[in-house]
């Protein structure tokens, strides 16, 4: 990494030369522009100068933060992600607009509360994401059942949550309408992590390319979607698309580059297969294996080779899904403390260390010593 900023630094000062070195050639040649009304004469020299500094800086910002970056294809993308079986996004303004923890302002705020208290009696694994909305705003896009409610208000969210995604009904005090198509999510939630902010939106403007020249601009919908874990396999995308089954399901991507974009199209959406150098996983619910496992989870044996349910643990700050990583397991929430330690119980834990043989020795002496300290008692006694 020292090495690449040395190198673009370097990069930066060599422009910088180069447009200061051409100053005294161009000194005579000026343009005009206008500054709040204000016509000035401006030199050839530092307009140039001006742009090459911004192709520099863009240089460097993509090296640091874009898919040039050195952490690229690192790490392993396959089993990112848990399983689960419902994605319900939020939509709620512009990406550009979002700050760090977007679900801790406004209607997120509110859906994510409801979401994490009604959570667990959910019928079927689910995440939460915010993505664009503009004029949308407070629609909520489920899938794979490739639902949308309309306009989504404060008032709305606890009934919502109650009917929909605990109950599986219809919402009834809502406008339903049926999704059709292939969406893709692209995390480009920039004031959360530089690498979504940079890559996000490049990814996107590829997509609408692609997707404009093969006049698909009606079947696949890209929108941008907030942290969804994984910054570092920046570009992160989800695609919900029919599997070559036909089956709607969704599939999350890691280091995706605008020249993967075809690709994505072609081969995913299109035909439907999964390509595997860059998948993270994809929706599906957990077998009775996993389900096992994660009950187990939730227990510690007891000492008397029974098993009891675990005491839950209390987490702080919001551990719903607008933000989660890897398993649905949030990265907002804080680590739990450790629990404190009694002076009384290790004194009694070191008691039951000590052997049957160090116990009788130690008495031993104990004895040995009150025999020796009686006897010469009686000694001075008698002298």
């Amino acid at each position: 990494m020292i090495t690449k900023l040395t190198s673009s630094f370097r990069l930066i000062r060599f422009f910088n030369s180069l447009s200061l070195s051409s100053s005294s050639s161009s000194s005579n040649c000026f343009c005009e522009t206008l500054d709040f009304g204000v016509r000035k004469k401006t030199s050839m020299a530092e307009v140039g100068e001006e742009n090459v500094n911004v192709d520099a800086v863009a240089v460097l910002e993509e090296e640091l933060y874009g898919f040039k970056r050195q952490e690229m294809y690192t790490d392993t993308l396959a089993g990112s992600v848990g399983p689960y079986g419902r994605h319900v996004f939020l939509c709620y303004k512009s990406h550009e607009t979002w700050i760090p923890r977007v679900e801790t302002e406004g209607l997120p705020q509110r859906f994510a509360k409801s979401f994490k208290d009604r959570k667990a009696d959910f019928g079927v694994e689910t995440k939460l994401t915010v993505c664009g909305g503009g004029e949308s705003d407070g629609d909520v896009l489920i899938f794979p059942e490739m639902v949308r409610y309309k306009a989504l208000q404060d008032t709305d969210v606890d009934g919502f949550v109650e009917d929909v995604l605990v109950k599986g009904k219809p919402w009834t005090s809502g406008i339903q309408e049926e999704l059709t198509g292939s969406f893709v999510f692209v995390c480009a939630h920039g004031s959360r992590d530089k690498r979504c902010g940079v890559c996000g939106p490049a990814l996107m403007e590829k997509f609408k390319e692609e997707i404009g020249s093969r006049g698909l601009s009606e079947k696949i919908f890209v929108l941008p979607c907030s942290h969804i874990g994984g910054h570092k396999y920046a570009g992160n995308l989800i695609v919900f698309s029919p599997d070559s089954a036909g089956k709607m399901s969704g599939h999350w991507y890691g280091y995706v580059t605008p020249d993967d974009v075809p690709a994505m199209l072609d081969q995913h959406i299109v035909k439907g297969e999964i390509i595997q150098n860059l998948s993270r996983g994809g929706m599906r619910l957990r077998t009775e294996g996993e389900e096992a496992a994660k009950e187990d989870e939730h227990k510690i044996p007891n000492g008397n080779g029974k098993v009891e349910p675990r005491e839950p643990v209390v987490q702080k700050g919001f551990s719903g899904g607008c933000c989660q990583g890897t398993n649905g397991v949030s990265c907002c929430q804080d680590q739990a403390p450790e629990p404190e330690k009694k002076e009384g119980c290790m004194k009694l834990n070191w008691l039951r260390s000590m052997g049957k043989e160090e116990v009788l020795l130690g008495a031993a002496a104990v004895s040995a010593v009150a025999t020796i300290a009686v006897a010469y008692s009686i000694y001075r006694r008698s002298g």
